[in-house]
């Protein structure tokens, strides 16, 4: 009996390849013939779910994309919902903490995320069909930033006078800037580092 074969599995499996093959020898290393061979699977296969290589670009970017948006509205969502009981300054602090972490190199996981989504915003800059899926993310994480320093506002807990607008794009700004360096200085911006510009951050937005 022949064997079933789950296109979507199929899928996520070469992705991860594109994905292994980024972290360990950069984009230009991504080839149909290669990904198929870290794949374990024969060029043939591979063509059958993406015809180019520009397909298969578009659908692993748009596959990280997905992974991190979930992440991070999972958070979200439970930050803002009252029903999910984060209520104390102290504990909605830490959810903020955890949530914006997400996008710092502070384990593997995340270190070959950063990795990977750096070469595609790389990338990006030349290659128009890769464009949009860098604006999603950065307007979505704008927008949740966004919806996280309202909602501190609202309460009392964002410092008087202080531009939501303005400050979510800043926070942005810090997050894609601790994340470049922690994957290109890693042995001058460890984990604790990170970590403690993020907290000497949120500590100048927090009200007295």
């Amino acid at each position: 009996m022949p064997k079933i074969v789950d296109p979507g599995e199929r899928r996520r499996a070469v992705t991860e390849a594109v994905f292994r093959l980024i972290d360990r020898e950069g984009l230009e290393k991504v080839s149909l013939r290669n990904v198929a061979a870290e794949a374990g699977l024969a060029v043939g296969s591979v063509r059958h779910y993406f015809t180019d290589h520009a397909e298969l670009m578009v659908f692993a970017m748009q596959a990280m994309r997905e992974r991190l948006t979930r992440r991070l509205v999972a958070h979200a969502d439970r930050l803002l919902d009252p029903a999910a009981g984060v209520a104390a300054p102290a504990e909605r602090r830490a959810a903020v903490e955890r949530m914006l972490a997400e996008l710092l190199p502070l384990d593997e996981e995340r270190r070959r995320e950063t990795v990977v989504w750096l070469a595609f915003v790389t990338a990006a800059r030349t290659r128009p069909e890769l464009q949009r899926h860098v604006s999603e993310l950065y307007d979505g994480t704008l927008a949740l930033v966004t919806r996280v320093l309202d909602g501190a506002r609202q309460a009392g807990r964002l410092a008087e006078g202080a531009d939501v607008p303005l400050e979510a794009r800043r926070l942005c700004a810090l997050l894609d800037g601790l994340a470049t360096q922690g994957v290109l200085h890693p042995g001058r911006l460890v984990p604790a580092d990170m970590l403690g510009v993020l907290r000497r951050h949120l500590d100048t937005l927090v009200a007295d």
